[in-house]
């Protein structure tokens, strides 16, 4: 894992950030008031964004890495390289970076099994100045994913 700031990551980086803060601006957060933004990348430079969404019934809650994700499946895409993931509680800023949940990780690894790219996550506070940088294998060590059905 690397620690770093906006102005340090590389363009690609840098707009993948902003794209997730701008994603986070639609989220559905009516009880957390928790909003998140992601953004994926594709091996061929697109970018699809998506937003939390909650519901009275918290189970059917999505996080936005899952609603990128599933919107890039619907759009027939399920190879990416890169994720950033941005929030922040209410109108407040977040003092630190926002990882993944759980489940987020588990998707976020299949798709990088069948990318065949160890995805990068990129985490950043909406100071933009405490970024971390990861790869999925690090934030899931262990993994269980579609190579381990065949």
């Amino acid at each position: 894992m690397k620690k770093t700031t906006f102005k340090k990551l590389n363009p690609v980086q840098q707009q993948l950030v902003l794209e997730a803060a701008k994603a986070m601006e639609k989220a559905y957060n009516p009880y957390s008031h928790f909003f998140v933004g992601a953004a994926i990348m594709t091996p061929d430079k697109k970018i699809i964004t998506g937003a939390n969404v909650e519901n009275a019934a918290y189970g059917s809650c999505i996080c936005a890495e899952r609603s990128a994700l599933v919107r890039a499946n619907a759009e027939g895409v399920r190879k990416i390289s890169h994720i950033a993931v941005i929030g922040r509680p209410g109108r407040k800023t977040c003092p630190e970076p926002v990882a993944p949940c759980g489940a987020c990780r588990q998707m976020i690894f299949e798709s990088s099994q069948i990318s065949k790219i160890d995805t990068e996550i990129i985490m950043a506070n909406t100071k933009m100045d405490k970024i971390i940088i990861a790869r999925i294998s690090e934030l899931l060590p262990l993994a269980f994913g579609p190579k381990d059905l065949k």
